[in-house]
């Protein structure tokens, strides 16, 4: 089953087990992102994608600049461990790692998480991919990707025991949309996926048909 397949069927299961005004909250959740011009301001394929310099899940900065020496990077943003989503996401791409690394990329999560909240993604997940924090989502931000979340939804989050200022280390309620890039060794970005509704990401086959 593929990836969006897996998202499509983690979605419904979803809307079952939560219906009603849960379902019409994060509905609306999505619907006012998609209201604002988020997409249009975003860094996209064609643009030049920033260095960073950024802690992995022991406390280990990674480079950019440093991993781009050996070839392309395959570069996912996710929202959080605490994200269902994001951890088929995180599942599918460490199911087809061997073929990036075969095609001489490197593949690299990012999120806004402390790296002690990734160091568990990390294992719980079984990474063998280097999953780093950006603090306060400060690439995101740089990228035109950050979004502030509906206090309705901050809400519903901590019900269903979601605790951003925990993971995140901020108080700010803030969260990267579903984006995906693929940067060629002179930082151009040669694929873009970005999306507002969070239960939509990038398909591991199509990343390995770019690549």
């Amino acid at each position: 089953m593929s990836l969006t397949e897996q998202l499509k069927e983690l979605a419904d299961a979803s809307a079952s087990r939560h219906p009603g005004v849960a379902q019409d909250i994060m509905a609306e959740g999505i619907a006012k992102l998609k209201g604002t011009d988020i997409l249009a301001n975003a860094t996209k394929k064609g643009a030049t994608f920033p260095n960073f310099n950024l802690p992995n899940a022991t406390n280990n900065n990674v480079e950019l600049s440093t991993l781009l020496k050996k070839g392309k990077v395959v570069l996912a943003f996710y929202r959080g461990g605490w994200c269902p989503y994001c951890n088929l996401e995180l599942k599918a791409l460490q199911e087809v790692l061997p073929q990036i690394k075969e095609k001489g990329a490197t593949l690299v999560a990012i999120t806004p998480e402390t790296p002690d909240n990734t160091l568990s993604t990390v294992e719980k997940n079984e990474l063998g991919f280097e999953v780093l924090s950006s603090k306060n989502n400060q690439l995101a931000r740089d990228l035109g990707l950050v979004y502030t979340l509906p206090s309705k939804l901050v809400s519903l989050y901590g019900k269903f025991g979601i605790d951003l200022e925990q993971s995140q280390g901020n108080d700010a309620n803030e969260l990267p949309i579903a984006a995906t890039y693929i940067i060629d060794q002179n930082n151009e970005i040669t694929y873009s996926f970005l999306a507002e509704d969070y239960k939509l990401r990038a398909d591991p086959s199509e990343i390995l048909k770019v690549l």
